[in-house]
C-alpha cells in the first residue's frame, strides 16, 4: 500500500475538515466542548474547517494523507515557528463558525484556548496543532507518514516540535517519534486533561 502525503490545497479544506471531525468524534476534549453526541462530528468539522481556513492554511503547515484511490484519510495541521498564536483577525474570521460549532459552550472554548496559550512554550518551534486519521485508516501508516513528513523538516531546520496529546494512550505513540511528555495540563478547569509533549531538535 502506497501512502501519499502532500500539502493541502484550499479546495481540500472541506474534505480534510470532515475527516478530522470523524477522527475526533471520540476525543475527550472535543466531547467536553461538544457534549451532544448526535451533532458532534458535524460541528467538530465546522470547527476544524474554520481553524484551518482562517488561521493555519496560509502559513503552509497543513498536510493531508491520501489512500491508494486518492481519497483524504488523514490530516496534520502545523504552525511554523513563531506563528502558533491566533491573531485578532484570525479570531474575528473564525467567530461565526466557532459559534455554530460550540454554541452555548463558546465561552468555555475561549477560556480553554487562553489556558493552552498561556502554557505554550515560547522557544521557536513547529507546533502540531491537530493530527487525525479516519478510524478505518488507523494502523496503516498514515499517521506515521504525516508525522515524519514534518519532523524530517524539523530535523533539517534544526527546529524543535511541540504538541498536546488529548488522549493518554497516544502519549507512547508520540514518544516513538522522539516527543517527551513534559507534564499534564488542565485547560478545562477540572475536565479532560492535556499532555504537553516536546521534541528537541535533532540537528547534527
Amino acid at each position: 500500500m502506497d501512502v501519499t502525503v502532500r500539502p493541502a490545497l484550499q479546495e481540500d479544506i472541506p474534505a480534510l475538515a470532515e475527516v478530522l471531525g470523524i477522527a475526533f468524534t471520540d476525543d475527550p476534549l472535543i466531547a467536553w466542548l461538544i457534549p451532544e453526541t448526535g451533532t458532534r462530528t458535524k460541528r467538530a468539522a465546522i470547527m476544524f474547517d474554520s481553524l484551518v481556513r482562517h488561521q493555519y492554511f496560509a502559513a503552509g503547515g497543513v498536510e493531508i494523507a491520501l489512500d491508494d484511490s486518492g481519497v483524504i484519510v488523514g490530516a496534520a495541521v502545523w504552525s511554523p515557528p513563531g506563528k502558533w498564536h491566533a491573531t485578532e483577525g484570525d479570531l474575528l474570521r473564525q467567530f461565526p463558525s466557532l459559534l455554530r460549532a460550540f454554541r452555548h459552550r463558546l465561552i468555555k472554548a475561549g477560556r480553554m484556548s487562553d489556558r493552552m496559550a498561556a502554557a505554550h512554550p515560547r522557544e521557536p518551534h513547529w507546533y502540531l496543532a491537530i493530527i487525525g486519521t479516519l478510524p478505518s485508516a488507523r494502523g496503516r501508516g498514515f499517521g506515521q507518514a504525516l508525522l515524519n513528513s514534518r519532523l524530517d523538516r524539523c530535523d533539517a531546520e534544526g527546529s524543535p516540535a511541540y504538541l498536546e496529546s488529548s488522549k493518554p494512550e497516544n502519549v507512547p505513540y508520540y514518544e516513538r517519534f522522539g516527543f517527551d511528555k513534559t507534564g499534564e495540563l488542565d485547560v478545562t478547569n477540572g475536565g479532560p486533561l492535556l499532555w504537553p509533549m516536546w521534541r528537541a531538535s535533532r540537528a547534527e
